[in-house]
């Protein structure tokens, strides 16, 4: 395959010389095929010497040079072998020579220029396809992008939706509860400790669609966002699955770039969410920490680990953490652990990180 391509890369350099510096060169070979058959014995043919300026002329110029070299050839070859003392039997004998080899040398440049005519053609569909290809590919990564950031904006909507309006809306049940417990308290009446119990449960349910609201869209990520939101993420994981979820940070991490922190929330989110629901984890640790360029986010579980033939959430997880992380730029790896678990990393390069000084560890 490497001298393949290397032999391809040499062809295509014919293409970079000038159309003067081949006639220039052609010439030159011709004068000194034509010098050397003279200075030989006559009777030594020259013939496939010759070829090679024709060759060279179809390919590297064009056919019409092509058929002017192949005569220019011919006349050199028969005046040397004349100018040599080259005598014949009957004069029909150097026509028939010069015939034959004009002849050969117009079969090789008719054969020759449609090869050439193919290989061009063959090679301009080839650029066609590639920039087909190319749009292509750039369509559908726009339109995947499109597809990400719709979804993005909808999470956002119902976690703004859930906090803004579900969230008032129990909060105004809960406190109206309160006080029909308060007025059936009052009356001494049994049913004042069932109220009690409803108005438990309403802020419940106001602590759960908080929590989903937080899930769907988390805090603001700037600053110190990120890894409170992470933080938060980690405690929902426990309270919510009773699977014990921590995180590590040994010092808060700034994310430079807005679009990126998402991106890493959501691939933790992701993450956590296969260990829960595929991996039958007993403990999650969930670790973000700075390195010599960037960032690195790690999820490791205790869970039966990776599969041949993952469940199809599993693998379209997988298939959107890894798209997430293409899109920034990071490196994204799924390891197996031994004996049991599944690690997840994805690191980020950021040029201008901006690390605080003060720890902070959950």
């Amino acid at each position: 395959m490497t001298d393949d391509m290397s032999i391809t890369r040499r062809f295509k350099q014919f293409g970079l010389h000038t159309r003067a510096f081949w006639v220039g060169l052609i010439l030159e070979i011709v004068a000194i095929v034509g010098l050397l058959d003279y200075r030989t014995d006559f009777q030594l043919n020259f013939f496939a010497f010759y070829l090679v300026p024709v060759i060279l002329a179809v390919w590297c110029v064009s056919r019409g040079f092509g058929i002017c070299i192949s005569a220019l050839c011919v006349v050199v070859s028969v005046a040397g072998d004349v100018i040599a003392g080259a005598r014949y039997s009957s004069s029909l004998v150097p026509v028939w020579n010069t015939g034959i080899a004009l002849i050969s040398y117009l079969v090789v440049v008719w054969i020759l220029s449609n090869l050439r005519s193919l290989h061009f053609e063959l090679e301009q569909r080839v650029q066609r396809r590639t920039v087909a290809l190319y749009n292509e590919m750039q369509e559908r990564m726009r339109l995947e992008e499109e597809i990400l950031s719709i979804s993005e904006r909808e999470r956002q909507r119902i976690g703004h939706d859930l906090h803004d309006s579900l969230c008032q809306h129990l909060t105004g049940t809960a406190l109206a509860g309160e006080v029909l417990s308060e007025q059936l308290t009052a009356k001494s009446l049994p049913e004042a400790k069932a109220m009690r119990h409803i108005v438990a449960m309403v802020e419940g349910a106001i602590e759960l669609t908080r929590t989903l609201a937080r899930g769907l869209h988390p805090y603001d990520l700037n600053g110190e966002g990120f890894t409170d939101a992470l933080r938060e993420l980690a405690g929902t994981i426990t309270d919510g699955f009773k699977i014990p979820c921590s995180f590590e940070c040994d010092k808060p991490v700034l994310i430079s770039e807005p679009g990126a922190a998402l991106h890493l929330y959501r691939i933790a989110q992701e993450a956590i969410s296969n260990a829960v629901k595929h991996s039958k984890a007993t403990k999650i640790t969930m670790r973000l920490e700075e390195t010599q360029d960037g960032v690195a986010l790690t999820i490791s579980d205790d869970g039966v680990g990776l599969t041949e033939s993952p469940p199809t959430g599993n693998g379209m997880g997988l298939r959107t953490m890894a798209y997430r992380a293409s899109v920034i730029g990071a490196m994204f790896n799924v390891e197996k652990l031994n004996p049991r678990g599944t690690r997840v990393i994805c690191q980020f390069h950021q040029p201008h990180n901006l690390p605080l000084t003060h720890g902070a560890k959950s």
